[in-house]
């Protein structure tokens, strides 16, 4: 999630924020489970990974109500736990607990493969870890009750055509009236958030400190890196409170733990539409708490509640039906969005994109090719949502030389760096999906670009398709985020301000312990981190692969990502 071109300011924050975000404190915290308000329930699964048990954690941590009218379940703060089904049940006696914090536009669901393979490979090694999947505060104001339905066409119905789930009829998506309570949740409530969560659930800071690793995956790198600088009780002299005594380690997951723009190795544009100083944040907070601002990131192309959903509502069918023929294209109501959206993803070229013909909806597609074309990097443009889930199959593929031509962006960035592809033959065959472990088969075609460029091959795809459908599909977490506050955005932008830079109140607590970093191949920092890092590699990882990526990949070894976050907690002191 970033970029490395001048494009206009939404698209520069979306990317922006990717890999960098914020948080931290000063004020007193508030009652965390002061009410002794928490509930925890199994999550039912139908992942391969055997021996995890998962289950949705809520822990009532109120806002002030200085924060303004906000719905009731906003008032709490919600994770994934995933532990060994024969571990300790209680998460202090475990070996480790992973604390991740998620990227931009990300829920804790996008963490449920890395999370089980993790556990699993510290099985191996005798030891019993837990991962926690935080989501943001304001994943609060999803509603997954068409998805959890488990059918396309209801959930369908139910966010677009006013149908009732289980008695439940969908509100619509919150505007930017609806959000004023959201216009100060910035970098510093969204460390105070992790630290009330942390403090409710491991009440001996001592265990804390000797057993929790805390990190994220893009953005949230730097929001543990000002988790790490902070001070939670407004006195810098009492230390226990200090974010870095909360933790054993850091990780970080195509991403750095950091506080500094400078860090990210030139991946973040210097040039902002915001000033960098007291009065630049004094003027951008008002024009929040007013309204003038959106208090939500978004864009009309894909960056938006709607379209967040339609990515969970392509994952029930490619988990459910993924070789039969996909309806979606045609049983979704035609809008603006949708269109936007469709025409954005699914355009050969930019003729094509300004006709809207053909569109995705003269082609034939199974529910797995779907999915594939709004997530594989080989068809999304956007780098920060791409993953390496295979390739197309079934019929001829073109290059697709929208929005950039195709092979002329090949740098991590806006874009990412494998050519595009996309169907070639409207109303012709029923286009298939290739799955990452089928790629370099014999019965492999090999497509390849008019360059003459492979598409892709073996050793650069990484993630089931399947499983990242039941990500997406199956968890009572979000994958996606469709409220991402805004104010976290204009923190990052504003670092350099007294208001931002006076939340970095331990400096030293970046220091502090060791860090692990894993960065993807082929995503967004691939060689833009400095050597003095010392990052693992994950050869042909995308942004999203690190996250999603099969815990056994095509040459057989295993996965990298969580078998280095295993093999890094279990030799910690």
């Amino acid at each position: 999630m970033d970029m490395d071109s001048r494009r206009s300011g939404a698209w520069r924050n979306a990317v922006l924020a990717v890999l960098l975000a914020a948080g931290t404190l000063t004020a007193a915290a508030p009652g965390a489970h002061a009410d002794g308000a928490r509930t925890e329930t199994p999550v039912v699964s139908t992942s391969p990974v055997a021996g995890v048990q998962e289950t949705v954690v809520r822990v009532k941590v109120p806002l002030p109500e200085s924060a303004g009218p906000r719905p009731v379940a906003c008032d709490w703060l919600s994770y994934l736990r995933y532990r060994a089904a024969d571990g300790p049940a209680a998460a202090a006696d475990a070996d480790r607990i992973l604390v991740a914090q998620p990227g931009i536009l990300e829920g804790a669901g996008a963490f449920d493969s890395v999370a089980r393979n993790v556990v699993t490979a510290a099985a191996a090694r005798g030891r019993h870890i837990e991962f926690w999947a935080l989501d943001r505060r304001s994943n609060c104001l999803e509603d997954r009750t068409g998805i959890a339905s488990g059918d396309q066409h209801t959930a369908v119905d139910y966010y677009y055509r006013g149908a009732a789930v289980e008695g439940r009829t969908f509100d619509g998506y919150a505007d930017n009236g609806q959000l004023g309570w959201m216009a100060r949740l910035g970098i510093e409530q969204t460390v105070r958030d992790e630290y009330d969560l942390l403090a409710a659930e491991l009440p001996d800071q001592s265990v804390r400190e000797r057993k929790v690793l805390c990190g994220g995956h893009s953005l949230g790198g730097v929001v543990t890196g000002y988790f790490a600088t902070a001070d939670f009780d407004g006195n810098p002299a009492t230390t226990a409170d200090a974010g870095h005594r909360q933790c054993a380690g850091y990780f970080a997951l195509d991403t750095t733990v950091s506080t500094s723009l400078a860090d990210l190795s030139g991946s973040i544009p210097d040039d902002t539409d915001l000033p960098d100083a007291g009065l630049g944040y004094g003027v951008v907070q008002a024009g929040l708490d007013s309204g003038v601002l959106p208090r939500a990131l978004s864009a009309p192309v894909l960056l938006n509640p709607e379209t967040m959903t339609l990515l969970a509502i392509a994952g029930l069918g490619a988990l459910n039906a993924p070789g039969a023929e996909a309806d979606l294209p045609r049983y979704l109501p035609a809008n603006l969005n949708i269109e936007a959206t469709n025409r954005f993803l699914f355009s050969k070229d930019t003729p094509t994109f300004l006709t809207g013909s053909p569109g995705v909806k003269d082609f034939r597609l199974t529910n797995a090719a779907v999915l594939g074309a709004l997530l594989d990097d080989n068809s999304v443009p956007l780098a920060f949502l791409q993953s390496s889930v295979g390739f197309f199959d079934g019929g001829p593929v073109a290059d697709k030389n929208f929005p950039v031509a195709n092979g002329s962006s090949q740098q991590p960035g806006l874009f990412g760096i494998d050519y595009k592809a996309i169907p070639d033959r409207p109303h012709g065959p029923l286009y298939t999906w290739r799955n990452y472990d089928r790629v370099g088969a014999a019965d492999d075609p090999g497509y390849r670009s008019a360059d003459g460029t492979p598409f892709t091959a073996a050793g650069k795809e990484v993630t089931d398709l399947r499983e990242l459908a039941r990500s997406l599909a199956e968890q009572p977490l979000d994958f996606t985020e469709q409220y991402f506050p805004t104010k976290l955005v204009t923190d990052l932008e504003l670092a350099g301000s007294p208001q931002v830079k006076k939340l970095v109140v331990h400096p030293e607590g970046l220091s502090a312990h060791p860090t692990l970093t894993v960065l993807a191949g082929d995503g967004l920092l691939a060689g833009r981190v400095p050597d003095d890092l010392h990052p693992v590699i994950a050869p042909g990882y995308q942004h999203l692969d690190v996250l999603t990526a099969a815990p056994v990949q095509n040459d057989g070894r295993p996965e990298v990502v969580s078998s280095g976050l295993a093999r890094f907690a279990d030799t910690l002191n």
